[in-house]
């Protein structure tokens, strides 16, 4: 049997794609599995943030063609960049045991956040971050970056800026964390919504591949991934909307918080709930009515019609 992965191109994507291709290799020494690289509408708009061009779809689409056509077999996800719809006859079929899921503040000259003087340019493309910087350090100048992880660092290295905010995972992953100066708790800056898990996506009639790929599942980032993005889909949110949620699981509890902000962080919206892990995917849905009743759902209908300004 063969099994071929689709993968993104980017450095990251691939080691992604080879970690996924190691594990299986252990598994299972029969089957045959190999890489498919395709490069997606992500990859070839650079020069424009994300929110600006479509969102979260941007990473998975050409993927998802290429599966549609039996091209590949399973696609490697950053699962932050996958919408919460799949296709017709697609799905997540497993999601790996998180990384860890923080942000990390990288720069030459200094070594934390609160040590940037006023009026310091940091780069980032996510309006998650952008708000939440803007609510701790108003006084920041936040500037677009774009490009892959190495692209982002030498821009940094250039001097374009005095610091960048990656996801540390990412950092983990390709041994890049050396550069890091200082790692944000989730309580200080609130994570991507399923920042750090690997997504498994397979056609859901291909019951073979799907038995196999079961091996990568992890049950408790499965349930945390769950809540999380029952969250997102709650609120339909996509990169256009600064959102985060966070979930941890202790004593066969789930806590999940989540936030919800304009584009100018004057007006946002946090809260938490915990209850069994049994209704991770209801916890997930139930805090994002919260936020939505708290005053969220006018700030949405407010980004929607394109009311709100950055």
């Amino acid at each position: 049997m063969r099994i071929r992965i689709g993968t993104r191109k980017s450095k990251l994507a691939l080691w992604q794609a080879n970690y996924i291709a190691q594990i299986l290799r252990n598994h299972f020494p029969d089957v045959q599995i190999e890489l498919v690289k395709i490069t997606t509408k992500g990859d070839k708009i650079l020069d424009v943030p994300l929110a600006k061009v479509g969102g979260k779809g941007l990473f998975v689409k050409e993927i998802e063609e290429a599966m549609l056509r039996n091209e590949i077999d399973i696609a490697v996800h950053s699962l932050k960049d996958v919408p919460t719809y799949f296709p017709e006859g697609l799905g997540l079929v497993a999601i790996t045991e998180r990384e860890d899921p923080r942000d990390a503040f990288l720069s030459v000259k200094y070594n934390s956040l609160n040590e940037l003087p006023e009026g310091a340019v940091v780069g980032t493309s996510s309006l998650r971050r952008k708000v939440q910087l803007k609510i701790l350090r108003p006084d920041l100048k936040i500037r677009d970056l774009r490009g892959n992880v190495d692209t982002r660092i030498r821009k940094l290295e250039e001097g374009q800026y005095d610091a960048i905010i990656l996801a540390y995972a990412g950092l983990k992953r390709l041994g890049l964390t050396d550069r890091v100066k200082q790692i944000f708790q989730p309580e200080y800056i609130i994570p991507a919504v399923a920042q750090g898990f690997l997504g498994i996506e397979a056609r859901l009639d291909d019951e073979k591949t799907r038995e196999i790929v079961s091996v990568l599942n992890h049950e408790e980032s499965y349930l945390r991934a769950t809540a999380e993005r029952a969250f997102l889909r709650k609120l339909e949110g996509g990169c256009q909307v600064p959102l985060a949620a966070y979930s941890e699981i202790s004593d066969g509890k789930l806590k999940i918080t989540g936030f919800v902000s304009d584009l100018t962080g004057d007006r946002f919206f946090m809260d938490s709930i915990t209850g069994d892990i049994k209704d991770a995917e209801s916890l997930g849905e139930t805090l994002a009515e919260k936020l939505l009743n708290m005053g969220a759902r006018e700030v949405l209908e407010e980004i929607y019609r394109g009311e709100s300004q950055l």
